[in-house]
């Protein structure tokens, strides 16, 4: 699979004794929505800004569309977008205007600022001054300003931050859209675990300067899934008897169990037991998420 951002060995620090990032070293495919996650203060910024230039990278680490970022300025950022930090308008002006300033700076068409506010969803309320707009809106306007020129590429900085969960959503279901349908390779940070989960197809997890993990979503639940299933069904200590020793059946509450598998066979074996016992299931899921396993893998 082609790697839209290929990054070896990046250390950043105001000296080797305080170093920022520590050989971070991670890859992310063309197409993908790739999710760059930690804590507060884990180096996510800091990576970022050096992928956009904004700080040095002295020992040329970073490669983005195959160049080095000292080649692929300043031409070659036209077909990245980005967001970092908070977005920053004229709020006396409407968002209409704010997209036009911006899109004359770069010599684009007016039709860019309609095709994008168009994306965001943002026509009907081009005209209204942004300091009317509402924190959804005004970060859908930044995600609209970082798309202007087509880029190939989006990196975002916490673009979920401070959101209500309609605004996440709302943002949610942008992302999505341009990933699938205008092809957009995205680059989200963030430490909202559980609203990244529902989204990106691979990701990096940053703890204090370091990549603890950095793949696919399918190469973490190989690596690090629990192999701990809930099984519900009605009156579950009923039938904790009929349970062989080997799933280590333990009993959450009245209608769930919890059982050690190893395999999906053992998930058919255990339903085709339960059934003959007259059990009534009525769900089966994993009982670890994202968030167990980020919690996992930053403490080891």
């Amino acid at each position: 699979m082609e790697k839209l951002i290929n990054i070896q060995n990046l250390s950043y620090g105001f000296s080797q004794n305080k170093l920022i990032l520590k050989n971070v070293s991670l890859s992310v495919p063309k197409g993908s929505i790739f999710g760059f996650l930690g804590a507060n203060g884990a180096g996510k910024s800091t990576t970022m800004k050096v992928m956009l230039g904004n700080l040095p990278d002295e020992n040329n680490t970073v490669e983005i569309f195959n160049q080095k970022l000292s080649e692929l300025y300043p031409h070659g950022f036209q077909k990245i977008g980005s967001l970092i930090d908070s977005p920053a308008f004229y709020d006396h002006l409407s968002g209409w205007d704010n997209l036009i300033i911006l899109s004359r700076l770069r010599d684009l068409p007016d039709s860019e600022c309609e095709r994008v506010l168009n994306l965001v969803d943002l026509w009907e309320s081009r005209k209204m001054k942004t300091k009317k707009y509402s924190l959804g809106m005004k970060q859908r306007l930044a995600i609209a300003m970082t798309l202007l020129g087509n880029p190939e590429l989006l990196i975002l900085d916490e673009p979920v931050n401070g959101l209500d969960p309609n605004g996440m959503l709302e943002i949610r279901e942008l992302l999505l859209k341009l990933n699938k349908e205008q092809g957009i390779t995205i680059f989200i940070s963030s430490h909202l675990l559980q609203e990244v989960e529902k989204m990106v197809t691979h990701l990096a997890i940053i703890s204090h300067g370091v990549i603890k993990f950095s793949g696919s979503v399918e190469e973490l639940n190989k690596h690090y899934r629990h192999n701990h299933i809930r099984v519900g069904l009605n009156n579950a200590s009923l039938f904790t008897q009929h349970i062989p020793e080997y799933y280590s059946a333990k009993i959450i509450d009245e209608n769930t169990l919890e059982v050690t598998v190893q395999s999906k066979e053992d998930i058919i074996k255990l339903t085709k037991l339960l059934v003959t016992n007259n059990a009534e299931i009525f769900e089966i899921r994993n009982s670890a998420g994202l968030e167990d396993w980020f919690m996992e893998i930053t403490k080891n």
